[in-house]
């Protein structure tokens, strides 16, 4: 019988930073992953190589019972579960929490809705009886995860981890182009929603007098529904969704990242463009920018859903000199780096009981 310690992850959609994150720790430690998840998002269709010692299982195969034979089967030491929405997912935490550490992750913020009033006076008596720990993003999560009755010792920060080796490399392979020539391009990040601000971007941008944008570029990576509505500019390009392994030369070509979405739960793509050293210009409700943008030093905030700060913040990055971005580079660089895989798994791990 292997001696290695088993997690069963009970995902939703799996995205690259996550696999880095899994293919760490088993590297790492003497663990074996099993992985149920949904299928791929198509407006984001991440390609993934698990390696050894990760076992994946489709969600759609399994009904309830199905999910806790599985389980019960794979006897893990610990049990990671993304939120409370899968009913299916929840029995298993029903049936388990009282063998072993039953993980759920949080990344919402609290926001006072409706909702939220009602999941925080019914999960002090629901939730904790189906999960022992509650793992979070960061700080602003982790108060949401207070108002659900979880305490300071069951609530975990750092879940989220960007692929540090991926945007390190990147990094090293073109901080020394971008100090010979900084590239007057700005890169977007994200789905083409209305919830990540691009209408109000590419409207902005493309309104921008020759003498005000002085010569400055808009790159778009994504997909959504709203990619027909993208103007139709020379100083506007649209790449489309790019896996990660192949963003060498947009990265390259690059210079300063822009992410004015209306509302992120946390956004892992901030902390890997800092990695990569952008400067950046993120909205005040980007969470993950709460730890990796200072204003005025890294960059600058905008106020969602507002043409007008977005102008301001677009024109500060352009009016500002080719010394001040690379100064901008490096903090990014150095703060992208505060969370890491090895962090994430020692994290995880270490919920495991001796």
């Amino acid at each position: 019988m292997s001696s290695k310690k088993k997690i069963l992850f009970l995902y939703f959609e799996l995205a690259g930073y996550t696999v880095a994150c899994m293919k760490h720790l088993v590297k790492n430690y003497d663990v074996e992953i099993h992985v149920v998840n949904y299928p791929v998002n198509k407006v984001a269709p991440f390609e993934f190589n698990f390696g050894e010692n990760i076992h994946t299982y489709n969600r759609s195969d399994f009904n309830e019972q199905q999910l806790i034979q599985l389980t019960e089967g794979i006897h893990p030491h610990l049990i990671y579960v993304c939120g409370w929405a899968d009913k299916g997912y929840l029995a298993v935490c029903k049936k388990i929490k009282q063998q072993v550490p039953v993980i759920m992750t949080l990344d919402n913020i609290w926001k006072g809705s409706l909702k939220q009033w009602i999941a925080r006076i019914a999960a002090p008596f629901y939730l904790k009886k189906l999960f022992t720990h509650c793992w979070v993003p960061g700080q602003p999560n982790a108060d949401y995860a207070k108002r659900l009755g979880f305490k300071d010792s069951q609530i975990v920060q750092g879940l989220y981890c960007a692929d540090v080796d991926l945007f390190n490399t990147y990094y090293q392979e073109t901080k020394e182009k971008k100090r010979a020539k900084f590239p007057h391009r700005f890169i977007f990040v994200g789905r083409y929603t209305e919830l990540k601000g691009v209408q109000e971007l590419w409207k902005v941008f493309s309104t921008l007098r020759d003498e005000e944008r002085k010569g400055w570029e808009l790159y778009c990576l994504g997909k959504g529904h709203l990619e027909h509505l993208l103007p139709q500019k020379s100083f506007i390009k649209n790449s489309g969704f790019v896996q990660p392994l192949q963003l060498l030369p947009i990265i390259e070509d690059t210079g300063v990242f822009i992410l004015p979405t209306y509302y992120e739960h946390w956004g892992v793509v901030v902390q890997e463009y800092a990695i990569a050293g952008y400067p950046m210009i993120c909205s005040t409700t980007t969470s993950a920018a709460t730890a990796y943008l200072t204003e005025n030093e890294n960059g600058f905030y905008c106020n969602p859903k507002s043409e007008d700060s977005l102008k301001a913040g677009l024109l500060k990055i352009i009016n500002s000199t080719d010394e001040e971005l690379l100064a901008m580079m490096e903090k990014s660089h150095v703060a992208g780096n505060k969370n890491t895989p090895e962090k994430w798994s020692s994290t995880l791990y270490n919920l495991i009981p001796a």
